[in-house]
């Protein structure tokens, strides 16, 4: 019994895992085991009943919480958009654009999956759509099977690290840290990841050409009467609009000190954007005949969701809105995207509704779980458990992080990411601020180290999708008439090993280079604390990190 008292902490936390690993509903487990482990330190006098107390009140504080509804907002945007044929065009026009040269399609895929990424914030929908789309033509011209479904699962894996991901949401929130800040300092981060994936696309090509073979001429839809693709037409409407997107900039800069740099990026795409759409509108209206096919087709499908990512994004980067505000927007700018392409009926609403729903309880349900838990947890002084086996670790805030992106990476292999966000983050949180780390760094740090739990064989939930729309047995393409094999489930597992490497040499990156995050803070704005009253009228009001709901600070 004397061990036990000495140990419940560490006892209360191998249980949850054993719970975990067993297969119960991770809500539920995390909620019975606080319960339980709470009226065991009762009984034992090691936390005083009265702390239960403070449960209805933390859990009103969750489901009060105005910064959840960025979750729903952003859950059914992306829900309609993958309803709307967005992926299927994107993945259409830029096979087309990219496909002509080694390795081009899977290149398409990387830069769709970047593009869902900032439009859905959806693993689920970026993986399953690239997956029906793409993978059948990959496979229809020769592409590896190892590298075409590696390649469809890491990019969908982008939406967790792309803004407006619903993982930086509940990270930011568990963190006690604004979402906007998350959001700014995932953003490099996002684009590094995405620009090595194709990195990574284009020296397999050359080093192993046959594995991903350039688009046959056959099957090149957009090409001129001439016979030539009309890329110089689509080279010089990009160039005039980016001088154009420069020169916008730099005024806008000139006349916005200590702007920081996402603002830089977010309004020369608007411009570059509003170019574009401008010049191709002006040729498709007038008939001038400027344009080729390709590059209409590029600036009517690309510009679109560019608009979007704006209204989402660019709000939020600006200063115009919050991002509750930006996911309502980019949900309601997703209807009317899907309404005038007329591909939007009232039971696909219905549908993607009910589906933003489930999700947004899954999410709220996890999260009172952990709300119990975790006032448990502290109650018997876990908090100061992990305190103790994380402070003193040799190396400082450097070992420290290296211990904890090690802890985050082999779990990973076990449970998913609101597993991971909702278990280890509010343990790690308070010690990673004591330790005076910068909650955002170290926010993006384990996003980006959590983004290998959908890789991870054999529970990588990327993988899942992937092997539900995969082809599983032989049969014979449609357009070629040639047998093609089935995907094996050890194809989709071996594929992924290349890019989880990539995301922990990511996860490197940014252990060494803080600043790629860190460069979200506006020095432009600093609070004189000298000038800020200080009351005591509202002690019970929410606490820093998201519980709220009327608890006491401790």
């Amino acid at each position: 019994m004397d061990f036990i008292v000495a140990n419940l902490a560490p006892i209360m936390f191998i249980n949850l895992i054993v719970f975990l690993l067993l297969g119960f509903p991770v809500a539920f487990t995390l909620a019975a085991t606080g319960l339980l482990y709470g009226l065991v330190a009762i009984e034992f006098s090691l936390m005083q009943p009265a702390l239960f107390q403070a449960l209805p009140q933390r859990i009103f504080g969750i489901i009060a919480n105005d910064t959840l509804l960025a979750v729903p907002f952003f859950t059914l945007m992306g829900l309609i958009l993958e309803r709307s044929g967005m992926a299927e065009d994107l993945l259409d026009t830029i096979g087309q654009l990219f496909g002509p040269i080694r390795g081009g399609l899977a290149i398409a895929v990387v830069l769709v999956g970047a593009m869902l990424a900032a439009t859905t914030g959806v693993i689920s929908a970026s993986v399953i759509s690239m997956g029906l789309i793409s993978l059948p033509i990959m496979l229809r011209y020769g592409y590896d099977r190892k590298l075409a479904t590696g390649v469809i699962a890491a990019s969908g894996t982008l939406s967790q690290i792309i803004p407006p991901s619903v993982v930086l949401i509940i990270l930011a929130d568990q963190l006690g840290r604004s979402i906007g800040d998350m959001y700014r300092g995932a953003l490099i981060p996002g684009l590094i990841l995405t620009f090595s994936y194709i990195m990574y696309v284009v020296v397999v090509s050359l080093i192993k050409p046959k594995s991903a073979p350039a688009l046959p001429p056959e099957a090149r839809i957009y090409v001129e009467p001439n016979g030539s693709r009309g890329l110089m037409s689509l080279l010089v409407l990009t160039v005039v609009a980016a001088a154009v997107a420069v020169v916008g900039t730099n005024y806008y800069f000139s006349t916005h000190e200590n702007a920081p740099i996402d603002e830089l990026i977010v309004m020369g795409l608007l411009i570059w954007g509003v170019v574009a759409l401008v010049v191709a509108l002006g040729n498709k209206t007038f008939k001038l005949g400027l344009l080729s096919k390709i590059a209409e087709r590029v600036t009517f499908v690309m510009i679109p969701p560019l608009f979007l990512i704006f209204l989402v994004l660019g709000t939020i980067f600006i200063g115009v809105a919050t991002p509750t505000e930006g996911g309502a927007m980019g949900a309601v700018g997703a209807i009317v995207m899907a309404l005038s392409r007329r591909r939007l009926s009232f039971q696909q609403l219905k549908q993607a509704m009910g589906s933003t729903t489930r999700l947004s309880c899954f999410v709220i349900f996890i999260l009172v779980g952990s709300t119990i838990f975790s006032l448990s947890f502290r109650g018997i002084n876990g908090d100061l458990w992990v305190e103790s086996l994380l402070i003193d670790l040799p190396g400082g805030q450097i070992g420290f992080l290296i211990a904890v992106s090690i802890l985050t990476f082999v779990l990973a292999f076990f449970l998913d990411f609101f597993e991971l966000a909702f278990i280890i983050v509010p343990l790690l949180g308070p010690v990673a601020d004591k330790m005076g780390i910068d909650l955002i760094w170290f926010g993006v740090l384990l996003a980006v180290n959590m983004q290998t739990s959908f890789m991870h064989p054999p529970f990588g939930f990327a993988l899942f999708f992937l092997r539900s729309v995969a082809p599983k047995e032989d049969y014979v393409d449609h357009v070629t008439g040639k047998p093609i094999k089935r995907v094996t489930t050890g194809e989709i597992y071996w594929g992924s090993v290349p890019f989880i490497v990539i995301q922990l040499l990511m996860v490197a990156a940014v252990l060494t280079f803080p600043q790629m995050v860190t460069h979200y803070k506006d020095e432009g704005t600093q609070m004189d604390l000298s000038e800020v009253e200080f009351g005591t009228e509202n002690i019970y009001g929410d606490d820093a990190y998201g519980y709220g709901g009327g608890v006491p600070f401790q």
